[in-house]
């Protein structure tokens, strides 16, 4: 054990470097500085996080054009009318309606609230072991109108459908996480490191499992879980840290061809 942990933590402060930012879609909300543009942008590349990554990258910068580079601004301001100009994007399966929703969303939210994490907090209590209540509480909250549309659910995912979450867990690493690398933001305060989930995708899951880091069959929330927890033994106040373990050995494997 300690030998995998000194491996995986050599692996972190190589990864864990702001060198990792520019190839990764997490370089979309460093473009800003005020935290609802962090978020609403560190949200949207998320969300749209699978495919390639520069593709990814260049389509959540279309986003930012189409916002006139002003996310919060337009999010807050903008007309029925404007919305019109987002007709031509989308990304694989990502299109014109769930665009449309998304700015709806955004809208009615920010103008009620400062700041995103407190449609995952409400859901919480201190004492939970990790975010899986917040993860399902923010998913009835963005889908909690009358003209949400059905295909846009398959696009934030909840536990409650036993789903991974992959790429929601992402954003909350993004948001909560915070060391001195300056990779992640931690400009989040109500959600502590020690509750967040591994962002567990195709590559990391194969990574987890060669070293035996988990035992679940499946490939569902429950595997998350166990995934983290077992890291926690590695390091109980921030397990998610080891994303960067696992992820820069299933991308090095995936480029090797193995």
């Amino acid at each position: 054990m300690q030998d995998l942990k000194a491996y995986f933590d050599e692996l972190v402060k190589q990864y864990n470097h702001p060198d990792f930012i520019a190839a990764d879609p997490i370089s979309i909300p460093h473009l800003f500085t005020k935290p609802q543009d962090i978020e609403i942008m560190g949200f949207w590349s998320a969300m749209l996080a699978w495919g390639q990554r520069v593709t990814i990258i260049n389509k959540s910068m279309e986003l930012i054009e189409l916002m006139d580079g002003n996310p919060y601004h337009f999010i807050l301001h903008h007309s029925e009318k404007e919305r019109e100009r987002f007709a031509s994007f989308k990304h694989r399966t990502f299109n014109y309606t769930d665009t449309l929703y998304f700015l709806d969303f955004f809208q009615r939210y920010y103008r009620e609230h400062d700041s995103l994490e407190e449609a995952f907090v409400k859901n919480m209590k201190v004492e939970d072991e990790h975010v899986g209540n917040g993860l399902i509480g923010f998913h009835d909250e963005f889908f909690n109108h009358e003209n949400a549309p059905h295909r846009t659910r398959k696009h934030v995912a909840t536990p409650a459908r036993k789903s991974r979450c992959k790429r929601l867990n992402m954003f909350l690493r993004w948001m909560v996480r915070k060391d001195t690398s300056g990779v992640d933001f931690g400009i989040w305060k109500k959600i502590r490191p020690d509750q967040l989930l591994m962002p567990l995708d195709v590559h990391v899951e194969r990574v987890a499992r060669r070293f035996d880091l988990i035992e679940r069959k499946q490939n569902d929330f429950q595997t998350v879980v166990e995934l983290t927890n077992t890291l926690k033994r590695y390091d109980a106040t921030d397990p998610v840290k080891y994303d960067f373990a696992l992820f820069s050995i299933g991308v090095l494997e995936k480029n090797k061809g193995v």
